[in-house]
């Protein structure tokens, strides 16, 4: 899929660093290289020198020269060898040198020296990491993770438009799930169901070159807090809950679906009507000029008042883009307010001792009228 150089971000980029006085950044996070130059990397080894004024240099290992032919915004792209015959350092290192001569004219660059977390690669297996001699190779960097979070946290009318496609995905595959789960599968089976929908039906779609699904599944009392997907039998009458994300062509979803074979035990129905009416109001606090603070202590508030004082043990609302999880967070001792633009993910959950519960989540995009759901697949999943 070509999509058209998104001018609105990359100038929101330029301004913030103008405020910062910063002459370039070295990107090599991911999605902060999908973010700059449009290209989604094989192996995490690429890079994007961006300039606050002139052409952004790309940085990609040789085979990927047909990828960023047809899909990267800049002209300026340069190449190095995954192997070198005369060369027996790893691949890292021959991007570092490209990387160094392409920044050598810029006196004040901007790293990712506070990157928490990143993206993946297009092949997921083996995330690359950042190694001491890229950070000491701009001895004097500053540290350029805030400007990018800035910049990424309001949405231009394409990036929603890419995020509206992974959510649809998402829940197309849900449909499928929903056609398909019986009891007797094990969790395993359940989230295969789930995975190769996005997979296979997500890829096939006109507006996508790749669609990746990553999934938890738990059923009944298999329902935790972050536990592996196992080998548990799906319930009948108890929620199979499906915790996925969807990236397609680097933009992301992050939702909790639940889908239910049979009747649904009334404990389950008391506890989604409970959860569905903390989920409600956090939605409803979803407008500009609202603090984060006040979104992450209302739900709390609510699921306490419901009887589970402190859950959920996990954030319950985070932003969504070309990451699953990215800033803004929302915490009852942080700052920050919400803003037109900005996608959250909203999840609140609640978690029995003896095992089973329920969370809800989706994806809502903040306009100056309140919050737009992204996902077509319900939570009230009865």
């Amino acid at each position: 899929m070509r999509w058209e150089r998104d001018d609105a971000k990359l100038e929101r980029v330029r301004a913030l660093m103008a405020d910062q006085e910063l002459d370039a950044l070295v990107v090599r996070a991911p999605d902060n290289v999908l973010y700059l130059a449009n290209f989604w990397g094989m192996k995490g080894y690429e890079a994007v020198v961006f300039p606050r004024a002139g052409e952004p240099t790309l940085i990609a290992l040789e085979p990927s020269a047909d990828d960023a032919a047809r899909m990267a915004w800049t002209e300026d792209v340069r190449f190095f060898a995954g192997y070198h015959p005369s060369d027996p350092r790893p691949p890292t290192m021959r991007a570092l040198d490209l990387a160094l001569e392409a920044s050598r004219e810029y006196s004040r660059v901007g790293l990712e020296l506070s990157l928490g977390t990143q993206a993946s690669d297009r092949m997921v297996g083996e995330p690359t990491t950042y190694t001491k001699g890229w950070f000491d190779a701009w001895p004097d960097a500053v540290d350029a993770t805030p400007l990018l979070n800035a910049a990424r946290a309001i949405k231009t009318p394409q990036e929603l438009e890419r995020m509206r496609i992974a959510n649809e995905i998402a829940a197309d595959a849900m449909e499928h799930v929903k056609a398909n789960l019986r009891p007797g599968m094990v969790e395993s089976q359940a989230a295969a169901l789930w995975l190769g929908h996005v997979h296979g039906d997500g890829t096939a779609r006109s507006d996508v070159d790749l669609a990746l699904g990553f999934s938890l599944v738990w059923s009944g009392p298999g329902i935790r807090t972050f536990t592996a997907t196992g080998d548990r039998p799906v319930q009948e009458n108890e929620p199979t809950l499906f915790e996925i994300w969807v990236c397609a062509d680097g933009y992301w979803c992050d939702h909790t679906k639940n889908v239910c074979p049979g009747e649904l035990e009334p404990r389950y129905d008391e506890l989604l009507d409970q959860l569905l009416a903390v989920y409600g109001r956090a939605v409803d606090h979803l407008r500009p000029g609202a603090e984060l603070a006040e979104l992450d202590r209302l739900v709390r508030a609510g699921i306490e008042a419901a009887g589970y004082p402190g859950q959920p043990s996990h954030p319950v609302a985070h932003g969504v883009g070309a990451r699953a999880h990215e800033p803004p967070y929302a915490h009852q001792a942080g700052g920050g307010t919400i803003e037109a633009g900005m996608v959250f993910a909203i999840e609140p959950g609640i978690y029995w001792p003896e095992g089973g519960g329920l969370r809800v989540e989706d994806n809502f995009l903040v306009t100056v009228d309140g919050a737009e759901k992204l996902s077509s697949f319900p939570d009230d999943f009865r």
